[in-house]
């Protein structure tokens, strides 16, 4: 069995190692690939500052790359008995290298390696939530260019209200994520910011150039404060679970709307058979089940930050076993965002609009207000001219007017689409991916 890097000679207990080691041989498989990245940028620095002889170093270099694309392939595994990633990786060094590969924990803790290892994994995370996001946005912003001219009923309290049309419900959601990418965006700058170098939250006497090591990384800059960087842990994952629970809102409100105008009292909108379900003993029956479903994992996201302010509330300052129970809640949530994000994206592209819902005479009133902004236009104060229509109600003789013509910004007559598009885009180009990608690829290729 493997020894552990902080074990000395006292053999840990197998119940004691079971409980508290718990998922995290499994949570640790997540960010195995970045693990690896951080400490061949750990040793490139440590070979400048002279704790890595410059012949020692690409021997080193070598094996993480090789264990690096192991890590990519899927086929990364941390044995029985070794405690989490970063000593399966010094130990896959060791058995190739001999005692070199023991020389990369230098001036490093698994406080700090986790914290990065964490970030890394999470700002390549948001960069493909970004990327599923603007698939949705861009779905979104089609059907509301395709739709623009289709009315329906707009709503307050559920009842009918004023006009509305399939161009703005689409759009009001591609507008929402452009906002939650916006958040998202607060969040990752966040991330991004290097912690290695903290080690255990007092820093090392080691003349470590923790600069160097944020550049070859690609962070916008580092944790400059090394207690700070310890203090990060539970606060950097608690902003991004809050962003990402943004993206889950916005979902989780749209997956109600498709399912509540789907339903035949409704009957706006047609999801495609091959995204609804039957019933067991109703013959008739086709099921909204994935948007319910997508409903229901998104509430469970947006519980995600209250979890892990519950287990970081109170904490001092320092480092404690219980940021390891976040990893379990955390890490996971990405997959099932972009699964989400990905059915969804693929449901609205299908989703089919039925036309001329407001020629039923139920939803007449809803033109009420068209009518008293006439006469408000004509010269009769708008008080009067809201009792005037308001009586017509009453006593069953309005006659709507169902010519709409609203022109005004964010309007029936005018989406501002191509505004809405340009805020997203501007919004994506200012998180600047291309930093992070360029400076892994020149890592890879030290």
């Amino acid at each position: 069995m493997a020894k552990k890097l902080w074990e000395k000679n006292i053999q840990p207990d197998i119940e004691i190692e079971k409980y508290t080691v718990g998922q995290d041989r499994e949570m640790d498989l997540y960010l195995a690939e970045y693990d690896v990245l951080g400490s061949m940028a750990h040793v490139i620095m440590l070979e400048e500052i002279g704790l890595i002889k410059s012949e020692e170093l690409h021997p080193i270099l070598n094996e993480l790359k090789k264990i690096y694309q192991i890590a990519r392939d899927g086929k990364f595994k941390i044995e029985e008995g070794v405690e989490d990633v970063h000593s399966q990786v010094e130990l896959l060094l060791t058995q190739q290298l001999g005692d070199l590969g023991k020389k990369i924990h230098s001036g490093r803790s698994r406080n700090d390696q986790v914290l990065l290892d964490l970030k890394l994994f999470t700002r390549a995370e948001i960069k493909k939530i970004v990327l599923l996001t603007d698939k949705l946005f861009q779905a979104l912003i089609e059907k509301s260019n395709q739709y623009k001219e289709t009315l329906m009923p707009g709503y307050t309290h559920l009842q009918i209200a004023m006009p509305s049309s399939f161009g703005l419900w689409f759009g009001a959601y591609a507008e929402s994520l452009a906002d939650d990418l916006q958040l998202l965006q607060a969040a990752y700058k966040i991330c991004n910011r290097n912690p290695l170098g903290s080690a255990a939250g007092y820093g090392s006497s080691f003349p470590l150039k923790r600069k160097r090591t944020t550049e070859l990384l690609g962070f916008e800059s580092m944790n400059y404060n090394v207690i700070y960087a310890q203090m990060g842990r539970g606060k950097m994952e608690k902003c991004v679970a809050f962003a990402l629970s943004g993206i889950a809102a916005t979902l989780s409100k749209l997956a109600f709307d498709a399912c509540m105008f789907n339903s035949q009292n409704f009957g706006f909108i047609k999801l495609p058979d091959e995204y609804t379900t039957g019933s067991s003993i109703m013959p008739h029956k086709k099921n909204p089940d994935v948007f319910e479903l997508t409903r229901a994992k998104c509430n469970k996201i947006q519980s995600i930050p209250g979890q892990i302010t519950l287990i970081i509330n109170n904490l001092p300052s320092g480092y404690f076993r219980d940021y390891q129970i976040i990893k379990e809640i955390f890490l996971p949530m990405f997959d099932e965002l972009k699964d989400i994000l990905t059915i969804a994206t693929s449901m609205i592209r299908k989703i089919d609009v039925k036309k001329d819902i407001l020629n039923d005479e139920r939803y007449a009133p809803i033109f009420s207000v068209e009518e008293v902004n006439r006469l408000t236009s004509e010269g009769m104060p708008f008080r009067d001219a809201y009792k005037k229509v308001g009586l017509e109600i009453e006593a069953g003789t309005f006659i709507p007017d169902k010519n709409i013509h609203h022109t005004h910004e964010g309007s029936i007559g005018n989406l501002c689409n191509e505004e809405i598009s340009l805020h997203e885009q501007n919004i994506i180009d200012n998180f600047n991916f291309e930093k992070a990608d360029e400076a892994e690829s020149n890592l890879l290729t030290f």
